[in-house]
């Protein structure tokens, strides 16, 4: 069954760091774009950062220079490191990929409805 598992949230002070992780279950020889979102109490499911079929990345303007996406391949596992956090991070975080059946995924996807596989979530609380 294709399915998305986030893991690694939790709570830390503002400043700290966690490292969120999501394996990927996606039966697909082809390489999808992969992206990461958060959606707090109340607000919008918002873009995060995205990695692509050729490895490329981007971020969204509020966590630039503070989170990296990374992709392992050899692990099927898409992680989010994020540092320097701050209590607007606060939100739950969601993993999604974008999988083509003949063809590999290029070009980074800020919009949610540009995914067709996601995860149930991970919440990640920043306290001050």
């Amino acid at each position: 069954q294709e399915r998305l598992v986030e893991s690694g949230g939790g709570s830390v002070q503002a400043g700290g760091s966690l490292k969120l992780s999501c394996v990927v279950s996606i039966s697909t020889n082809n390489g999808p774009c992969m992206g990461w979102f958060r959606q707090a109490p109340g607000k919008e499911r918002e873009w995060v950062a995205a990695i692509d079929g050729n490895e490329r990345t981007a971020y969204a303007d509020s966590v630039k220079g503070r989170f990296t996406i990374s992709n392992d391949n050899a692990k099927n596992t898409l992680s989010l490191q994020m540092n320097s956090l701050k209590p607007e991070d606060t939100a739950t975080y969601y993993c999604a990929a974008k999988v083509f059946s003949t063809i590999m995924c290029a070009g980074i996807r800020d919009r949610a409805g540009d995914y067709n596989y996601w995860g149930q979530g991970t919440q990640v609380t920043v306290s001050s």
